[in-house]
């Protein structure tokens, strides 16, 4: 069966990064499909309900929710499509909790928080305001110009002379890593530790592999815009831009599992459905991860990946990309309702849990707790709250297990993932109404992602973001748009990604204004 409508773009994917794509275009004027596998919008942005709770799927400490500036993706993509979320400003980014009983809040303050980490460190003092500063002169790059595709000449052309010292100043930057330059300001090891616990709890990454770019927008933006929580939780973000779409003459479809990209003549002409279905798009956008749209020259990887582009149509440099780039590790997750009392007044909603350096990037070394209801009591039903808790885990360590050992083993760790949150949460096992278990293999079957990942790391040290792919992709009229592009992972970074496809297939199918946006 084929669809007779031709679409000007088909969005493969309703993840934030493919969302920002599709009402970006559809704000342009183009005709907008955008195909969902499951039964709601936002991917790991996304939310799920259960007996009174509203439980987010992915973290919920979210960048880019602020009011001024060009880094504030969210509001801005929400506001092109004449949506607007309401939002709660969040006091601090994170409480860390780490080894030999250091304890650093991130106040929303910068002041505040320069003068905190430097009473811990008061021999590191230049040093911190130094590097911290460094981090505000790459966001202030990044702040005075449009973030639009960096593969579009003419926009490139507009935005240096609008600001021709950001451009050079970004393009200083683009090829460093946050530990190379921490290091310049900085001797003391423990204090680099934190700064590697900094950059792991977004990127998943220690300094030497996080690209400075991104630690210039995120150690910098939780100050300027702040952490903002969506009221209602992280998947209104996503309800809203389809709301956007929709009102815009696009059209989202659910259980709409797309496994094959049509190509005909070397170019994407349209996409096939598990049901037979042919739908044929001008444009192609691949929200799946680079991953699952291209296949593998190794035909055992291939068996794990979704393949929406077959092997004879695979560019070469996708190989080059997977030899560059590894998946992160996906989560072992737990949502838990919980009692109201047992979370002292004045708790901070974020924290993150790492009992020793050397485990930092282990299978469940790292733990992240989310307990978003203490921003909007209305998550959770009265005398409750969400205790949302993660840690990194491979789907290697779940591979294999009978139906049996599968439970068994998500019984195990989840108890011993509460044993260890005892630390900062004492009494948490007695006081649990309420808890579901993810795994992996949860995340690779819920948000049909690769290994159940959650983005790409680097195999190796690179230099910073230079060897990140953008949104063309070796396939003619077939784009890449999500966490596997360029700027990387993170809601904000998804959302960078989606306003840069956009431009580049606005420019493609002659729809951009000229003007750059205001």
């Amino acid at each position: 069966m084929s669809e007779q409508q031709n679409w000007d773009a088909v969005v493969i994917g309703s993840g934030i990064g493919g969302l920002v794509t599709a009402t970006q275009l559809a704000a342009k004027g183009a005709k907008t499909l955008v195909l969902e596998r499951y039964l709601i919008p936002g991917g790991s942005g996304g939310a799920f309900k259960r007996k009174g709770y509203t439980f987010d799927v992915g973290a919920s400490m979210i960048f880019g929710f602020g009011q001024k500036g060009y880094t504030n993706l969210l509001t801005r993509a929400l506001a092109d499509v004449g949506e607007h979320c309401e939002t709660i400003p969040d006091p601090a980014q994170l409480e860390y909790h780490m080894p030999g009983g250091l304890t650093i809040a991130v106040d929303r303050d910068y002041e505040q928080f320069i003068a905190d980490l430097s009473a811990r460190f008061p021999h590191e003092a230049t040093g911190i305001r130094r590097f911290y500063d460094t981090c505000w002169q790459v966001f202030n790059c990044l702040d005075a110009m449009p973030l639009l595709s960096l593969e579009d000449p003419a926009y490139l052309t507009k935005v240096f002379f609008k600001a021709p010292l950001a451009c050079l100043g970004l393009a200083r930057w683009l090829p460093f890593n946050v530990g190379a330059v921490a290091r310049q300001h900085i001797k003391d090891e423990q204090l680099l530790k934190f700064i590697d616990i900094e950059c792991f709890c977004w990127s998943v990454m220690p300094a030497d592999r996080t690209p400075m770019i991104n630690a210039g927008m995120v150690f910098s933006d939780r100050h300027a815009g702040g952490i903002n929580y969506p009221k209602g939780g992280v998947g209104v973000i996503a309800e809203k831009l389809v709301k956007g779409l929709e009102l815009h003459g696009g059209e989202i479809r659910y259980k709409a599992r797309v496994t094959e990209v049509l190509i005909e003549h070397g170019q994407a002409v349209g996409v096939k459905l598990a049901d037979g279905q042919a739908i044929r798009a001008k444009r192609v956008i691949s929200n799946a991860t680079r991953w699952d749209t291209f296949s593998d020259a190794d035909p055992d990887a291939r068996a794990a990946s979704q393949q929406l582009v077959d092997v004879s149509h695979t560019p070469s440099k996708e190989q080059v990309w997977r030899r560059r780039y590894v998946p992160s590790p996906s989560f072992l997750s737990m949502h838990l309702g919980v009692r109201a009392d047992l979370i002292p007044e004045g708790t901070h909603c974020h924290h993150l849990l790492l009992e020793d350096w050397e485990q930092m990037e282990d299978e469940q070394g790292v733990i992240f707790v989310s307990m978003p209801s203490l921003l909007d009591a209305d998550l959770a039903p009265e005398g409750h709250h969400i205790v949302h808790t993660f840690t990194p885990s491979s789907m290697q360590a779940w591979h294999g297990l009978s139906p049996k050992q599968y439970r068994e083993k998500k019984d195990a760790d989840a108890a011993r993932l509460i044993q260890r949150l005892e630390a900062i949460l004492p009494g948490l096992s007695e006081a649990i109404a309420h808890q579901e278990i993810g795994t992996p293999r949860s995340h690779r079957r819920f948000l049909g992602r690769f290994q159940g990942s959650y983005g790409p790391i680097p195999a190796m040290q690179l230099p910073g973001l230079l060897p990140m792919p953008f949104n063309r992709t070796g396939v003619e009229n077939l784009y890449c748009v999500g966490d596997s592009c360029f700027p990387g992972q993170g809601l904000n970074a998804v959302a960078f990604s989606g306003f840069a496809c956009a431009h580049r297939v606005g420019a493609d199918l002659g729809l951009n204004p000229w003007a750059l946006p205001q």
